[in-house]
């Protein structure tokens, strides 16, 4: 991580290691196919969360830097047609996310610059991804505008 974050900031995303719910489907829920770009299905294959994620840890993702970019994205979604953010309600962390957003040195602030980088990469050759990975976040999750300073 840049040097320039502040302490506070270091510890947005470690609690995302302790919570882990959005790598867990709660009795009752249907499972969640998680949308794979073409990169990513040549090595991932398919990844559907019945229960606990295959690839979740005891400090969080095991798939370190080959995570899907949906998985990257969350706690945020992203609607290509509109080109806004939104973010699932039922995420701890959003409160000090949003928060954060104000601080363009925080730890929200990169996360959110590294996923318009991100989406604005995909947008040239995988925009059908992009379309079907909003599709799954607005139909599974709570999802609600993301106020960004971005």
């Amino acid at each position: 991580m840049p040097h320039s974050l502040s302490l506070n900031a270091f510890m947005l995303f470690d609690h995302c290691a302790k919570c882990q719910s959005c790598c867990h489907i709660d009795d009752g829920f249907p499972p969640l196919e998680i949308t794979l770009s073409k990169a990513e299905k040549k090595k991932l294959g398919r990844l559907c969360i019945e229960t606990n994620c295959a690839h979740l840890g005891a400090t969080g993702c095991t798939l370190g830097h080959e995570k899907p970019f949906g998985c990257q994205l969350y706690p945020l979604a992203y609607n290509p047609d509109t080109q806004e953010f939104f973010f699932d309600a039922a995420c701890p962390l959003m409160p000090e996310y949003q928060q954060q957003l104000d601080d363009v040195n925080s730890e929200a602030s990169h996360h959110l610059s590294s996923m318009i980088a991100g989406i604005a990469q995909l947008s040239k050759n995988e925009r059908a991804f992009l379309r079907r990975n909003f599709r799954v976040d607005s139909e599974y999750f709570d999802i609600r505008p993301l106020k960004s300073k971005q």
